[in-house]
């Protein structure tokens, strides 16, 4: 912190050289006054200053953050400046034959194909597993898209044309507002796609509002974000939050062609030019992969234990089974052995990714994990990066650089109906409570993962 001020990002006409000046000595001096305030700034020459979208008021999009717990953090992450981000970021996505951070560079992917009744395959643990140790790369990987993922044509052609950077979010079953990112340099709008998909649910509401037209044929976009309906029969009928999973976690299948992108939950609104965040906290680190640890938990059996007691997944027997699984097979807690993965549990609401073939396998083999067992990405996440091969570089920043470059929202209050409730959309939840240790074939949690949980305690 105490060393070169940060850069202010754009040189911009003469007139504003000694308001530069002025403004990076007192950035200097209130850094060094201040040491644990993130500085995390876009450009206060360059971003837009008009909205991007004027909601009507019937929408109800504004409403107030919630509130973060921690103000200050310990370690500011400073931006670039804002051209030569966007220059470099240009730069990399241009250059076809750009290597991958992760070396030596591995050939591309290949996918396994075929037909299936079920989105992800069927594929049992023993051969989900063998997929794990890449080394040959004529092997055919399970990633999605057994069934057919029903969007317009014209929707798949703009996709396979995002070429550079992509921000990608969700909204099924009406479960969130649409919210604009803030922020945004003059040359992201050009430079960066903004691609939202949603339900016949959703779209349905956004229609009410005459947000988006209801010709189907017709281009729908909302401000920043390209509207992408998910049309059809429901992919995920006893899981529906695995609807969302997939643009989430197979991005790099949905935009074959995109070099970089950012997920970003719905929840979320982005307060930080993602030209800035790809930037800093990818291109600037070193990595292929960034993502925030999460804000309480360190150990993946921590949050098995909070998913169950707070009733984030109904069939506990199903979790009981999940972590049986990895304990049985590799999944050990974390430990300063595992350095420099910082923790086992993230926060997966905010994804960067350079779209390396070790990212993007890291991305179908955990897939695959949430596809057999739940949508709860974070209980595979450290199972996964621990046992697969080659792995890529990833960067586990502060909870409090996310609070920085986002504010969350609540989800929209559905009067009658439990949120992420299993089967048909809206059927109220009942949680399946964990059997007998004696009557499970997979033990309890301190069966097949006693020593683990030994472990963890120590």
């Amino acid at each position: 912190m105490g060393k070169s001020p940060p850069v202010l990002f754009q040189s911009k006409p003469l007139c504003f050289s000694l308001l530069y000046l002025f403004a990076s000595l007192f950035l200097a001096l209130y850094t060094s006054l201040s040491p644990t305030k993130c500085l995390l700034r876009s450009s206060p020459f360059d971003p837009l200053q008009s909205p991007l979208f004027s909601y009507p008021p019937s929408y109800g999009e504004h409403k107030y953050a919630l509130p973060t717990a921690r103000p200050a953090c310990s370690a500011a992450v400073l931006f670039s400046d804002y051209s030569k981000a966007v220059e470099e970021i240009g730069e990399l996505c241009a250059n076809s034959s750009w290597t991958s951070l992760s070396s030596p560079q591995p050939p591309p992917l290949r996918y396994k194909q075929g037909r299936d009744d079920r989105f992800g395959g069927t594929f049992g643990g023993r051969e989900r597993f063998s997929y794990f140790d890449h080394r040959d790369d004529s092997v055919e990987v399970p990633c999605g898209f057994f069934k057919e993922f029903p969007i317009s044509m014209d929707d798949r052609e703009a996709m396979e044309k995002c070429s550079g950077a992509v921000v990608v979010s969700a909204v099924f079953n009406d479960h969130d507002k649409i919210r604009q990112p803030r922020g945004l340099g003059s040359r992201t709008l050009t430079t960066v796609c903004f691609f939202m998909f949603v339900d016949s649910t959703t779209t349905r509401v956004l229609e009410s509002h005459d947000l988006i037209p209801r010709n189907p044929r017709a281009a729908r976009k909302i401000g920043a974000w390209r509207i992408v309906e998910v049309v059809g029969e429901r992919l995920y009928e006893n899981d529906p939050a695995m609807n969302g999973v997939i643009p989430k976690h197979l991005v790099h299948r949905l935009f074959p062609n995109s070099k970089f992108s950012v997920w970003i939950d719905a929840k979320l609104q982005m307060v930080v030019d993602p030209v800035l965040l790809v930037h800093s906290l990818l291109v600037r680190e070193g990595v292929d992969m960034a993502v925030s640890r999460h804000p309480y938990f360190v150990h993946t059996m921590e949050e098995a234990m909070a998913t169950a007691r707070w009733k984030k997944w109904w069939d506990v027997d199903s979790l009981q089974k999940q972590m049986e699984t990895y304990c049985e097979n590799g999944l050990q807690p974390w430990s300063q052995n595992k350095l420099p993965y910082t923790s086992d549990v993230p926060d997966s609401a905010l994804i960067l990714r350079r779209h390396t073939p070790a990212t993007n396998l890291f991305s179908c083999l955990l897939f695959n994990e949430l596809d057999a067992f739940n949508s709860r990405d974070q209980l595979a996440f450290a199972y996964v990066r621990d046992l697969m091969s080659p792995k890529p570089k990833l960067h586990m920043f502060d909870v409090e650089v996310f609070e920085q470059v986002v504010l969350e929202y609540r989800h929209n209050l559905k009067r009658g109906r439990a949120a992420s409730a299993p089967g048909r959309a809206g059927a109220p939840r009942r949680t399946k409570r964990a059997g007998s240790p004696e009557l499970s074939g997979n033990g309890s949690f301190g069966g097949g993962c006693g020593k683990y949980l030994e472990e963890m305690w120590e």
